[in-house]
């Protein structure tokens, strides 16, 4: 009888929660001050549009926002506006119509979506042209049982200038976050996993990067035609496909990423064609810089195509990638600046002087690797002890040259300068600087 009366009690808690109507919510949000506080009530609540400029609106810890799955759950379309702490759930599935969990107007300059949780199969926040706007720690969940490519992304900035994107963490959706003719904007310490693309730039400048992890995307960091982006800090966990793919970007800096384990054909999602799973490919993009950066344990560390050339790349690790570089094209390139090159785990060379830079040059494009691109069967020998021979016998005696990458001045240890290349190989003692 007790476990029964229990049971009866638990049951009539649970349906005690009130439904809310829109008809008694909205009228209230409309008549609010301006820059007043509401804590809205407990309950399952419909869809919320705020029209007053510099209100909050906070939820108390049972508030659920469920707009019907239909149309966006909430709509912010003055400026000023904070909305934190709140589950919102069940918004519509419509991409062409933007439906979205929080979708932010032209209108609302300076609004923060803080600390909110939300759960739906469309764009989970939608930022449309909103000036100064802030994204921060928020947990946006896509629905894992609808196509990829019929999810929306999970925070979507349009034509937006100003904003922060902070410290959100995101998975399911169709890309985590999708920058789209978006300018000057700051995107750092979120974290992403499952995804078709990470952080995917399209037609956006001057952009800063920084701080972001991305685990088992399809791709990393997708820098489409775009430049003078700052990409510093970020991680690439064992995605699949790429790492970094730039495609038509410009003038712009890569420095202190972790880019680890990326391989082709990995658990889940879907492989690309060609993509061989590239730790970066950077296709016709010029003056770049790239320093500091770790690429490892990966299909192929770097691979340039369709004129990728001018740009600079020194103080990098290269690490137990399968292919180091894959270049081939009939211009040369040196990749060392100011007698400093970059560190690769199968340099053969020796530093006779101590000085911590290889007596001779590194050539990750030889004969050799042509030979293997020719006749992909033979990868297999990729590390045995008879091509390493075949280099080293390249090297000291050489007779025909191909054009492709040279690093003349490669390090005998991994670049310190930055707490990402820690705990990285060195070479034997007797190859070291003191």
């Amino acid at each position: 009888m007790k476990r029964i009366l229990l049971v009866m009690t638990v049951l009539i808690g649970l349906t005690a929660s009130p439904v809310w109507s829109q008809a008694g919510l909205q009228p209230q949000l409309d008549a609010m001050a301006e820059g007043s506080v509401l804590t809205l009530p407990a309950g399952i609540l419909p869809s919320l549009r705020v029209t007053v400029p510099g209100v909050t609106l906070r939820c108390h810890h049972e508030t659920v926002i469920d707009a019907g799955a239909e149309g966006h759950a909430v709509v912010i379309a003055a400026a000023g506006v904070t909305l934190s702490g709140c589950r919102i759930r069940n918004w519509g599935a419509d991409l062409n119509n933007l439906d979205a969990g929080v979708f932010v107007t032209r209108a609302a300059e300076g609004a923060v979506v803080a600390d909110n949780d939300l759960h739906g199969p469309g764009f989970g926040v939608w930022l449309d042209a909103t000036p100064d706007v802030t994204v921060r720690n928020n947990r946006i969940q896509g629905n894992p049982n609808l196509r990829s490519q019929d999810r929306g992304n999970g925070i979507h900035l349009f034509n937006t200038q100003g904003a922060l994107i902070d410290g959100n963490r995101i998975r399911q959706t169709r890309d985590a976050i999708y920058i789209e003719t978006a300018n000057h904007n700051r995107i750092v310490n979120n974290d992403m996993s499952d995804l078709r693309y990470g952080i995917h730039y399209m037609y956006s400048h001057s952009n800063h990067l920084e701080g972001n992890v991305t685990r088992n995307t399809r791709t990393g960091y997708a820098l489409m035609q775009s430049k003078r982006l700052t990409v510093v800090n970020n991680r690439s966990e064992n995605d699949r496909n790429y790492g970094i793919l730039m495609n038509f970007i410009t003038q712009s800096e890569l420095r202190g990423n972790r880019i680890v384990g990326v391989h082709q054909g990995q658990s889940g999602g879907v492989d690309i064609q060609g993509a061989e799973g590239k730790a970066v490919f950077i296709y016709n993009s010029l003056y770049n810089t790239f320093s500091d950066n770790v690429f490892r344990d990966s299909d192929i560390g770097i691979h340039l195509t369709a004129g990728s050339e001018d740009n600079q790349v020194s103080g990098n690790a290269f690490i137990d990638n399968r292919r180091q570089v894959k270049y081939v094209a009939t211009r040369e390139q040196e990749w060392s600046s100011e007698g400093r090159g970059n560190f690769w785990s199968d340099y053969l060379g020796w530093d006779r002087n101590q000085d911590g830079i290889g007596d001779v040059a590194y050539e990750p494009n030889d004969q050799v690797d042509r030979l293997l691109w020719t006749y992909p069967e033979a990868r297999v020998l990729m590390h045995s002890p008879a091509v390493d021979t075949l280099r080293w016998v390249q090297q000291a005696f050489p007779v025909i040259k191909a054009a492709g990458v040279s690093d003349h001045h490669p390090l005998m240890r991994p670049p310190r300068s930055h707490s990402l290349s820690a705990n990285l190989p060195e070479r034997t003692p007797g190859q070291e600087a003191p």
